[in-house]
C-alpha cells in the first residue's frame, strides 16, 4: 500500500513480484500451445486448396469448398461420421455415471488402505498409452485371447470382442471406460472432500440415512464437477478416440468402427490426399466449436453455473 511520504510497502512489491512468478511459469505452458495449437492453424488453408507438396500453401491452386463436397460424396465418410458420434456418446456417457458411482462407492469405505489401495489400481491404466494396452487387450479379448480360450474351455460359444462389427463399438466404449474411469474418480473424490461436513450433521439430525445423505448432500455438493465435466466432454462429441480405435480395429469392423479420425488418418497418410483430410478435421473442429457454445449456453441457464 501507498505510505504517507509517497513510497510503496515491501508487501506490496512482494505481491507484484509473485504475481510475476506464477506468470513466469505460465510462460513455457503458453509457447507449448502457440507452437503445436496456434501456428499449425496456418494449415487450414489447405482445406480451401488442390494442395500439392512442391508448390505449398501459397502456389497450391484455390478449389474453394470443393473438398469439402468431395468428402461428403466419398464412400464411407458419412458411416465414419455416424460411427464417431454414435462411439463418442456412449464414451461420455458412460464416463460421466461410471465415476461417478464408483467415486461414491469408494467414499464409502472407512478405511483408509483398502480406499487408497483400491484409487490406486484403477489409477493405473491412465498412465498407459494404448500401444501397451492395445497389446493387454488383444491378448484378453481376442480370439485366442484369455476370456475366449475359458469360454471355450467351459464349452461356451467364443466371442469376437475385436472383428464383430456389432461388438467392436461396445468393446472400445468400455475398454475406455477402464482406461479412463479412475483419472476422473480422483477428480470426484476431491469434490467429495471439499463438501462441508456439517450439511452432513445436519441431515443426519433430519434422519437422513446413507442414501439420502448421498442423494441430497453429496451429489449436490459435486454438480459443480459433473455439470463441468459435462461440458468439456461435449467439445469431443467428435473425438471418438483415435489413438485407441487405430490400435485394436481392423477391416472387417470399419462398417461401425471407422471413424472421422481413422478416415482422415487414411485419407491424409496413406492416401496422401491433404486437402481433403484436412477439410474433414476443419469441419470436425467447426462442430466440435459449435458444442462447446451449447454446452456452455446450456449449463449456465439450467444448473446456473458459468464457467468463465
Amino acid at each position: 500500500m501507498l505510505r504517507e511520504d509517497g513510497t510503496i510497502s515491501r508487501s506490496k512489491i512482494n505481491s507484484r513480484n509473485s504475481v510475476g512468478s506464477l506468470h513466469l511459469m505460465m510462460l513455457p505452458a503458453v509457447v507449448l500451445l502457440l507452437i503445436f495449437a496456434y501456428i499449425p492453424m496456418v494449415g487450414i488453408v489447405i482445406a480451401f486448396q488442390e494442395f500439392q507438396l512442391g508448390s505449398g500453401f501459397f502456389d497450391s491452386p484455390w478449389v474453394g469448398f470443393y473438398n469439402f463436397l468431395r468428402v461428403w460424396n466419398m464412400p464411407g465418410s458419412i458411416q465414419a461420421l455416424i460411427n464417431t458420434v454414435n462411439i463418442a456418446f456412449w464414451r461420455i456417457i458412460t464416463m460421466l455415471i461410471v465415476p461417478i458411482v464408483i467415486s461414491l462407492m469408494l467414499n464409502e469405505i472407512r478405511r483408509t488402505f483398502v480406499k487408497r489401495t483400491i484409487q490406486t489400481l484403477v489409477y493405473l491404466p491412465f498412465f498407459l498409452s494404448w500401444i501397451i494396452l492395445g497389446g493387454i487387450i488383444r491378448n484378453i479379448l481376442g480370439g485366442t485371447g484369455i476370456v475366449n480360450n475359458m469360454l471355450e474351455t467351459a464349452g461356451f460359444d467364443t466371442i469376437a470382442f475385436l472383428s464383430d462389427p456389432r461388438i467392436f463399438p461396445w468393446t472400445i466404449i468400455w475398454t475406455n471406460v477402464w482406461q479412463q474411469f479412475g483419472f476422473s474418480t480422483i477428480v470426484y473424490l476431491a469434490a467429495i472432500t471439499g463438501i462441508d461436513p456439517t450439511l452432513y450433521e445436519a441431515a443426519v439430525i433430519d434422519g437422513a440415512g446413507r442414501m439420502k445423505q448421498t442423494w441430497h448432500v453429496t451429489l449436490p455438493g459435486m454438480l459443480p464437477i459433473i455439470i463441468l465435466s459435462m461440458v468439456l466432454s461435449l467439445g469431443g462429441i467428435l473425438n471418438a478416440g483415435f489413438d485407441q480405435i487405430f490400435n485394436l480395429y481392423s477391416v472387417p469392423v470399419y462398417e461401425t468402427g471407422d471413424i472421422i479420425d481413422t478416415f482422415v488418418f487414411r485419407l491424409g497418410i496413406t492416401a496422401g490426399e491433404f486437402s481433403v483430410a484436412t477439410a474433414v478435421g476443419l469441419f470436425r473442429s467447426a462442430v466440435s466449436m459449435v458444442f462447446i457454445l451449447v454446452s456452455y449456453c446450456a449449463a449456465m441457464k439450467f444448473a446456473n453455473y458459468e464457467i468463465f
